[in-house]
């Protein structure tokens, strides 16, 4: 890339300065200890490696024990998991990096085995079609319980909590989880909240919780601090559908924007088979309704990240896999380096192999 890479410019968002506009986007995997769910001793030198992108996004962080649907995924929601992760916020911070906290709630995208044999949680009784992986192998998907309505100012509790644990562990900001089909986005889409309260039927009301969880965690941080995620394509793995997904994300986007967010998080693919046609995209249109920064996700390249920035349609772009095995990214895109292959086998298992091994360009 040239010295005039919009790219590889500085940015500012949330009073942060950072160095460029490539994130390295939030990757699940599956390293914190078992006892605890506290982040892996190795998780500092992790992200430290990778600290020369703008901005870090932590793997997705749950915010209670009922918010767990994986193995191995570090929590919010301790005295041991704050002390763990105050680890990794030092290391990033002493080389240089900038750090937010992804917080999650998987809802249903869990199994009993995560929870003493009790359900998973969701906005409706609506199971799907898939697996989960438990410490006893993959285990078909249970159909969830649907949450009362007077349980649900204590998950945003749970939100506010982990946004608070995430400010005592260093972190420069949050980010909600709200895409991928967990628990937030299955409140968002009618084909897995079929509620009728006031938090299902119309648009508006399906917003409400996710609304909520977002208002909660600004009380902690302030709007400039806090990123949303969203992913406005149809998500199969976890069965989440809209039947009117620009309405329906639009009116997000725009909501979210009200509320004065540092950044809105947009996944949507830009190769591969579940690439939409240029007119079918959402992101442009979420681009139009949301003032703040926007930062798109997707398999990107340099090249198309580049482009993304120059065009306009977006001011960051986050980047998974690239990131996950290159730690030094950035500069690779800048020589125009080659790149690390990624190896898949270690993507969720392990422990240094394929996580803090990498090497750097020399």
């Amino acid at each position: 890339m040239s010295n005039t890479s919009k790219l590889l410019s500085p940015f500012r968002v949330g009073g942060l300065e950072l160095k460029n506009r490539m994130v390295m986007a939030p990757m699940t995997r599956s390293r914190a200890l078992v006892d605890g769910n506290v982040p892996n001793p190795l998780a500092p030198a992790y992200y430290a490696q990778r600290a020369s992108a703008g901005l870090l996004i932590t793997e997705a962080t749950q915010v209670s024990p009922q918010g767990v649907g994986y193995i191995r995924t570090p929590g919010l929601h301790s005295p041991e998991q704050v002390v763990g992760w105050r680890k990794v916020t030092e290391a990033v911070h002493a080389a240089g990096g900038v750090i937010f906290a992804q917080l999650w709630h998987v809802g249903r995208v869990s199994h009993p085995d995560f929870h003493d044999g009790r359900l998973p949680v969701a906005p409706s009784a609506i199971g799907y079609e898939g697996e989960v992986f438990t410490f006893q192998g993959k285990k078909r998907a249970v159909t969830p319980r649907a949450l009362e309505t007077g349980e649900l100012p204590g998950i945003v509790e749970q939100f506010r909590r982990a946004a608070e644990n995430a400010r005592s562990a260093g972190f420069d900001g949050v980010e909600v989880h709200g895409s991928n089909g967990y628990l937030l986005d299955q409140f968002l889409r009618d084909g897995s909240n079929q509620r009728t309260d006031a938090y299902g039927g119309s648009i508006e009301n399906r917003a409400r919780f996710p609304l909520e969880v977002a208002r909660a965690v600004v009380d902690v941080w302030g709007a400039e601090r806090v990123g949303y995620r969203l992913l406005p394509q149809s998500f199969p793995y976890a069965g989440v559908m809209d039947s009117t997904p620009v309405e329906t994300f639009t009116y997000m986007a725009r909501e979210l924007s009200r509320l004065g967010l540092g950044y809105l998080h947009v996944t949507e693919s830009v190769s591969g088979p579940e690439t939409p046609r240029p007119e079918e995209r959402i992101s442009p249109k979420l681009r139009e309704v949301f003032r703040g920064t926007f930062m798109v996700n997707g398999a990107y390249d340099a090249r198309t990240g580049e482009a993304a920035i120059a065009q306009g349609e977006a001011d960051l772009v986050a980047y998974g896999v690239p990131f996950l095995a290159n730690p030094d990214l950035p500069e690779r895109f800048r020589r125009q380096a080659p790149l690390n292959p990624a190896d898949r086998s270690t993507f969720f298992t392990g422990d240094e192999k394929g996580y803090a091994d990498y090497p750097a360009l020399r």
